[in-house]
């Protein structure tokens, strides 16, 4: 239960304290994305410099597990290589489709539970959705 309740506190902080919330005026690509069922919206700002994210911003509204997922990708992804973030986005995925999480993915894996949560696995995708397009237009 205390492992639980950890869980919670990481996802609400990065609920009421968003990493790199804001836009960037000069970024290579911006990609919406959007949960039509539950109304959930993002907008990723990206600066990409030789093949690695080399800053990302987000704005959006939505449900706090789709606002925390988007915190917590974008300060996952900084500085990594458009490949990291790749195999970060395929064990993301696949951690939300059960399977145990890979220790790469830092505190990415405090999302872990909502793997359980059918109706919320949209949600917590919804912003690796979105990058993964952007960095198909970025290149």
């Amino acid at each position: 239960m205390a492992l639980d309740n950890l869980y919670k506190e990481v996802i609400l902080e990065h609920y009421k304290r968003p990493r790199n919330r804001g836009e960037i005026e000069d970024a290579t690509v911006r990609e919406e994305g959007l949960n039509p069922s539950c109304g959930d919206e993002l907008e990723l700002f990206l600066v990409v410099e030789n093949r690695t994210v080399a800053d990302i911003k987000f704005v959006g509204e939505g449900c706090a597990i789709s606002q925390s997922s988007a915190s917590m990708m974008s300060e996952a992804v900084k500085g990594k290589t458009l490949e990291e973030v790749s195999g970060m986005s395929e064990k993301f995925r696949a951690m939300l489709q059960g399977e145990p999480p890979s220790a790469e993915l830092g505190d990415l894996q405090m999302l872990q539970g909502v793997s359980k949560l059918h109706a919320r696995v949209k949600c917590a995708a919804l912003p690796w959705v979105t990058l993964e397009r952007a960095l198909e237009r970025a290149l």
